[in-house]
């Protein structure tokens, strides 16, 4: 009897030793599988100033004429005139796009608002469009090319758009950038708590906003603003840190 207590007793502290084992183990799993669970989302945001390196004006001449004959005959005389003048402002022929001639009817439409199937005009259209890296030189004719108003010419001229070509690399670099100040703000908020990040959960990019220089503009679906030389581009990418 004597001799089966110690053993009984050594067989007891060593069940109750494993069970405090496996309770600490158990408790240790639970806590890490709890702060596994623990994230931060924060959005980080990037800006870059750019300079468009490229223009594109587009205008176009028009003529109204009873005949399509006589309509047609001014138009190409005007488109002449047009492309002359471009080459004495020193505008290669390589960067300067006339497109296709495009004609309106003009039909008699009784007070009533009949049409009586009489075509009293022809309107007769032709669109022009210059593509340059020359910006400052395209920039100031489609200022001055009213003057050829004075010389007869019926000139019709949009502002010029102005843009950037090699935005696709500076995306990739915002990009970039956008992350690194999503971890640095991470890291702020969760040292604020005595905890530090770990590993990205998850990462979602925002969309681009290409804004005139200093502009406050900003819209859900982004904006791509081509009315200004001077611009701003904003990325923004909301990241997801495990906390640890």
């Amino acid at each position: 009897m004597s001799d089966k207590f110690p053993q009984q007793f050594a067989g007891m502290l060593a069940l109750a030793l494993a069970l405090v084992i496996a309770s600490f183990v158990g408790y240790a799993a639970v806590n890490r599988a709890k702060r596994a669970g623990d994230t931060i989302t924060v959005t980080g945001s990037a800006k870059k100033a750019i300079t468009s390196d490229r223009v594109v004006w587009r205008g176009s001449v028009s003529a109204q004429k009873p005949s399509m004959q006589e309509a047609y005959g001014d138009v190409k005389r005007y488109s002449e005139r047009v492309r002359a003048y471009f080459r004495e402002q020193g505008i290669p022929d390589s960067v300067v796009t006339f497109q296709a001639m495009q004609t309106n009817q003009i039909q008699e439409v009784l007070s009533g608002g009949q049409m009586t199937g009489r075509i009293l005009a022809y309107q007769i259209f032709q669109g022009f469009e210059i593509q340059s890296e020359d910006v400052d030189r395209i920039t100031r004719l489609s200022a001055d090319a009213p003057d050829l108003m004075k010389e007869g010419v019926p000139i019709s001229s949009n502002p010029p758009e102005f843009v950037y070509s090699n935005l696709a690399s500076v995306r990739v670099e915002m990009l970039a950038e956008a992350a690194q100040d999503a971890r640095k703000r991470a890291e702020t908020i969760a040292q604020a708590v005595g905890s530090r990040i770990g590993a990205v959960r998850s990462a979602r990019m925002g969309v681009f906003q290409i804004t005139p220089r200093n502009s406050t503009m900003v819209s859900d679906y982004g904006i791509n603003d081509t009315s200004s030389r001077e611009k701003d581009v904003t990325a923004v990418v909301s990241v997801t840190f495990a906390v640890e």
